[in-house]
C-alpha cells in the first residue's frame, strides 16, 4: 500500500470533497466517488478526506470498513462480483464463477497476482428474473451469464480491454412486465397528480391517502396517512421525506423497474408526501447495486426541475418549494431498515438506531422525517389522482390497492406480476407457469416459506404479507440447501452491532454447514430451533428476529429435507449439549433452553 498521496490522486481526492461541498454527512458519497476515480480507498486518502471533513481517520476507516463496495486494500483494475442468490444458483452461477477464476488464474475472493482483477461472490443484485447475472466494478451489470458469455469475458480481462467496450448485449436488463395493473400501467401524465393534490390542498390530500387505507409496500405494511400526519404534526420547521430504493431483499426487483418505467410517478409521490407534511427536502437512497440507474434518474429529476415540478415555486405556488437528491448506497443490506438508511445518508455506519424516537419524530439530521418505499410513494400519486375511495375499493378491506410481485425461480415467465390484494398464491403460481411446486418463498428470505398445501392462501396483510418477492422452487430442489443459502445470507449481512445477531447466524451457519456435510444429528435440528427462538427475541432490529425465518419455515414443512443430511436419526446415549447453546444463552442472559436441556436427558 501506498504510504503518501500522489500528486494525481491528492488532486481527484480534492476534487470530489469540492463536489460535495466538504460536507460530512457526505461521507458515504465521497468515498464511492474516491474509489471510483482511484480504484481503492488508500489510507492517506482517507486521511485527507478525515483532516477537510472535520473527522477522525478512525471515524473514516469505520465507514470504509462497513460497506461491501467499499475497499482499504486493492481489489484490482477489474472487480467481479456474482450474484449468490439461490435463484442464481438454481441457473449455474457456481459453476460459471468457478469457471472464470480457471481461466483468470485467480481464487474466489482473492486478487490475481498481476493485480488486474479479483473474482468474488455478492448478495442478490435484483436481477433474479435473467440470471445468473453479476456486477462489474460497481457501476454495471451483466444479464443472462452463460458459458459462452464467461469465456469472452475472460478473454477481455485478460486483454485489458475497458467495460465501456464489452459487448451492449451482456448489459441490457429487460422489465420483463408479465401482468400489469394500475401502477405497471400506463403512467399519469407528469405533473397531473401533482395538480390534483394542490387542488384539494394539504389537509384534503393527507385525508385522502388515510381514506385510501394505503399501506407500506417495503414489508412493515404501516398506515401510509398515519405515518404522514404523525410526521406533519412533530414539532420542527423543517421536515424531509426520503425514498427507501434499497431494493435489497433477495429475490426482489419490482423497485427497479418502477425506478425505470414509473421514475416520474415515484417522484411525483414524493413530492406530493412533501406538500401534505410540509417538506423541503427530498432524498433517494438507491441501492448501490442499481448504480446504472443512477444517470437516467438524474435526468428525470433535471426534467421535473425545468417543468416546474420540483425546485421552488412548483407549479406556481408561492412557498411550495422541494427538491430530491439521490444518495447511492454502498452495500449493505441492513441499510434497508429505515433507521439504518438515515444513518447511511448521515454518512455513518448503516447501524440501526435504537427506537423511540422513530423517524417521523427525529430522522435524517433529526428533523421529522418520512420513509417510505418506491411502491409505496408510485401509489400515493395514483391515490391524488383518483382518489382514496377508489383505491380503497381495490383489494381487501384490511390491504387495498394492489401489489406488484417479483416472480423468479422454477416458472416458464419469470418477471413482475401485479395484482389486486386478496390474490391467492395458486393464481400466481398458474399465471407464471410454474409446474410440480413444491415451495414458495414469499417476501424473500425475511418471509414466509410456503409448502403446496397452503397454495390456496391469499396475498394480504391479514393472511400472507409480503415486501414483493416470490421464489419458486419445484420437487427437484433441496429445501435444505435453500435454507442453507438463506442462513449464509443473513450471517454475511448482519452489521455485527449487537451480539444475538452477529453470532447468532453464525453458529446457525455453522450447524447448516455441520448437516450439509453429513456430519449432524437430530439434535443439531433440536439446537437450531432453539437458536431460531433466542434471535427472534433478543435482536437489535429486524434482520436478526427474521434471520431463521426459512430455517424455522422449511424443518417444520419440509423435515425430510434435513433428515436425510443426518448421521444419525437419534441421540447417542449420555450426550451433553456442546457450546453452542451456551454462547446463545450467555449472548442473550436467558435460560429459554432450560426446557430443551431437560427434554434432551
Amino acid at each position: 500500500m501506498h504510504s503518501t498521496l500522489t500528486a494525481p490522486d491528492a488532486a481527484v481526492c480534492d476534487a470530489v470533497l469540492a463536489g460535495h461541498g466538504r460536507d460530512p454527512h457526505a461521507l458515504v458519497q465521497i468515498l464511492r466517488e474516491l474509489q471510483a476515480a482511484v480504484g481503492w480507498l488508500p489510507r492517506p486518502a482517507l486521511g485527507r478526506v478525515a483532516q477537510a471533513l472535520g473527522l477522525t481517520l478512525a471515524q473514516v476507516e469505520g465507514v470504509a470498513g462497513f460497506y461491501r463496495f467499499l475497499h482499504l486494500a486493492p481489489v484490482g483494475r477489474f472487480r467481479v462480483l456474482f450474484s449468490d442468490n439461490v435463484t442464481d444458483r438454481m441457473g449455474g452461477s457456481e459453476a460459471l464463477m468457478a469457471d472464470l477464476c480457471r481461466r483468470l488464474g485467480v481464487a474466489p475472493g482473492h486478487v490475481s497476482r498481476d493485480g488486474l482483477v479479483s473474482v468474488d461472490r455478492t448478495s442478490c443484485t435484483g436481477l433474479c428474473d435473467q440470471g445468473p447475472a453479476l456486477l462489474i466494478n460497481h457501476q454495471q451489470v451483466v444479464t443472462r451469464l452463460d458459458a459462452r458469455r464467461v469465456a469472452l469475458m475472460a478473454d477481455l480481462i485478460r486483454g485489458g480491454t475497458p467495460v465501456e467496450q464489452w459487448p451492449a448485449a451482456w448489459f441490457e436488463v429487460h422489465d420483463h412486465i408479465q401482468r400489469a395493473d394500475v401502477l405497471l400501467g400506463e403512467p399519469p401524465a407528469p405533473g397531473s397528480a401533482l395538480a390534483a393534490a394542490l387542488a384539494r390542498g394539504a389537509d384534503a390530500t393527507l385525508a385522502e391517502v388515510k381514506r385510501a387505507s394505503l399501506r407500506g409496500r417495503g414489508g412493515a405494511g404501516f398506515a401510509t396517512g398515519t405515518k404522514w400526519e404523525l410526521c406533519r404534526r412533530a414539532p420542527g420547521a423543517e421536515r424531509v421525506v426520503v425514498c427507501n430504493a434499497d431494493e435489497g431483499e433477495p429475490g426482489t426487483f419490482k423497485d427497479r423497474v418502477l425506478l425505470t418505467r414509473q421514475a416520474d410517478t415515484v417522484f411525483e409521490g414524493m413530492t406530493i408526501a412533501a406538500l401534505a407534511i410540509g417538506a423541503r427536502r427530498g432524498l433517494v437512497y438507491l441501492r448501490g447495486e442499481y448504480r446504472y440507474l443512477l444517470p437516467a434518474l438524474q435526468e428525470v429529476l433535471a426534467r421535473r426541475r425545468a417543468a416546474g415540478l420540483l425546485g421552488t415555486a412548483i407549479q406556481g405556488r408561492a412557498g411550495f418549494d422541494f427538491d430530491i437528491a439521490i444518495h447511492l448506497g454502498a452495500g449493505a443490506y441492513v441499510c434497508g431498515e429505515e433507521s439504518a438508511l438515515i444513518e447511511s445518508l448521515e454518512g455513518h455506519r448503516g447501524t440501526p438506531r435504537i427506537r423511540p424516537p422513530f423517524p417521523v419524530e427525529a430522522g435524517y439530521l433529526g428533523l421529522p422525517t418520512v420513509v417510505n418505499n418506491v411502491e409505496t410513494f408510485c401509489a400515493a400519486a395514483h391515490i391524488a389522482l383518483h382518489g382514496g375511495a377508489w383505491w380503497a375499493g381495490i383489494g381487501t378491506p384490511k390491504s387495498t390497492g394492489t401489489k406488484i410481485h417479483s416472480v423468479s425461480g422454477d416458472c416458464e415467465r419469470p418477471g413482475l406480476y401485479e395484482y389486486p390484494f386478496g390474490t391467492r398464491i395458486g393464481r400466481i403460481l398458474e399465471d407464471c407457469g410454474a409446474h410440480d411446486t413444491q415451495a414458495v418463498q414469499v417476501g424473500g428470505p425475511s418471509g414466509v416459506c410456503l409448502s403446496a398445501f397452503e397454495f390456496g392462501r391469499r396475498i394480504a396483510f391479514e393472511d400472507v404479507p409480503t415486501a414483493g418477492a416470490f421464489m419458486v422452487f419445484d420437487r427437484s430442489r433441496d429445501m435444505f440447501e435453500v435454507a442453507r443459502a438463506f442462513a449464509h445470507f443473513f450471517a454475511h449481512e448482519s452489521c455485527g452491532f449487537c451480539t444475538p445477531c452477529r453470532v447468532g447466524t453464525a453458529l446457525v451457519v455453522k450447524r447448516m454447514d455441520k448437516l450439509a456435510a453429513g456430519q449432524g444429528s437430530r439434535h443439531d435440528i433440536d439446537v437450531l430451533f432453539e437458536l431460531d427462538k433466542l434471535m427472534h427475541t433478543a435482536t437489535h432490529c429486524g434482520l436478526g428476529a427474521a434471520a431463521c425465518n426459512p430455517l424455522r419455515d422449511t424443518i417444520l414443512k419440509f423435515r425430510p429435507a434435513y433428515e436425510k443430511h443426518l448421521k444419525s436419526l437419534y441421540f447417542e446415549p449420555g450426550f451433553d449439549l456442546d457450546d453452542e447453546l451456551s454462547i446463545a444463552r450467555r449472548m442473550t442472559g436467558r435460560d429459554d433452553a432450560g426446557a430443551y436441556l431437560e427434554d434432551a436427558k
